[in-house]
């Protein structure tokens, strides 16, 4: 799909996009319900890593996993937040009166 100035409003790049312009984004007019069950698979994928590493013994993890460890958490929370800001705006914009 060609990314035409009315199709852009439609689609929000993610903030953990490392390139610019974007190449993920959020499709601003899927329903609230939606962005929140996309919101909540990031951040609950993400809880599930942290309570594995809680529960494993690092005595022979390498010191170079750290980091990587560290990007899989960012990427998943940082989306997840931005998917339940954007459901929060999806809402209110439904909750609006129509003209």
């Amino acid at each position: 799909m060609m990314n035409t100035p009315e199709t852009a409003a439609h689609y929000v790049p993610l903030k953990s996009n490392i390139s610019r312009p974007g190449v993920f984004f959020i499709n601003a007019n899927a329903s609230p319900e939606a962005l929140h069950e996309a919101a909540e698979q990031r951040m609950r994928t993400a809880a599930n890593l942290l309570e594995t590493l809680c529960c494993l013994n690092f005595s022979h993890g390498d010191v170079k996993d750290i980091p990587h460890i560290i990007d899989v958490l960012y990427v998943l929370t940082q989306d997840g937040c931005d998917l339940l800001e954007a459901a929060k705006w999806r809402a209110a914009a439904e909750a609006q009166p129509s003209h």
